[in-house]
């Protein structure tokens, strides 16, 4: 071996030294970085994994109206309506769920055979969807399995209508628990009777505030 070939030689090996050593220090630090176990919450904060000898309740759990209003937002994803969906839930006063609806049309009522526009190119309601949706506020009533409302509390993504407020109110529901108002900006003649009828009938109103911002829904097994 001639010396150029030695020097050759010498270089490679401390090259590959050096990035052995640099792969080492690498993988070292990442592994030292990581944890041995990573468990995240609904709001996707890393958190510990929970002391199975803590015989204290988990914290963060949902409370009765989230979880009430939460079963009305995922009765919503059941309506086939492409401009909205609106789901309810009726609860009686010991927190046990009644009945449950969204948006739709009456039972036996193809889906298919009849319209979901919201308006019609022609100017002819009955194209539309209006004359032939069952409002949710309507099917969680009617959904009770003979359970009487009377007393019951109701909850709804969306304020009910005047003509929902009319069964809400001959049904004896004693309160109706909403997410969101329709056009708050610009009221509609069907919401500002709605609140004068439930006001007038002595129906509780309020709007829910949650306490969680998001809940996270996954199907897996544990």
């Amino acid at each position: 071996m001639n010396s150029r070939e030695a020097t050759l030689v010498a270089t490679a090996t401390a090259f590959g030294a050096l990035a052995s050593a640099i792969a080492l220090r690498f993988f070292f630090n990442r592994s030292r970085r990581q944890p041995s176990r990573t468990n995240f919450s609904q709001n996707g904060t890393v958190s510990t994994p929970p002391d199975p000898f803590d015989p204290s309740r988990r914290h963060g759990y949902l409370s009765w109206d989230d979880y009430f209003m939460a079963i009305a937002f995922l009765s919503a994803e059941r309506s086939k309506d492409p401009n909205r969906q609106v789901g309810a839930c009726l609860v009686s006063q010991d927190g046990i769920i009644l009945g449950i609806g969204y948006n739709g049309f009456p039972r036996g009522c193809s889906d298919d055979k009849l319209p979901w526009a919201k308006k019609s190119r022609t100017g002819n309601p009955l194209e539309t969807k209006y004359p032939y949706v069952c409002h949710a506020e309507v099917n969680a009533i009617l959904n009770t399995n003979h359970a009487s409302a009377a007393g019951q509390r109701l909850y709804v993504t969306m304020f009910p209508c005047n003509e929902c407020a009319k069964i809400i109110i001959q049904s004896g529901v004693s309160e109706v628990i909403y997410f969101v108002e329709k056009r708050l900006d610009n009221p509609d003649i069907a919401y500002i009777a709605s609140h004068k009828l439930l006001s007038l009938a002595g129906v509780k109103v309020r709007k829910h505030q949650p306490l969680m911002n998001e809940i996270h829904l996954k199907f897996d097994e544990h």
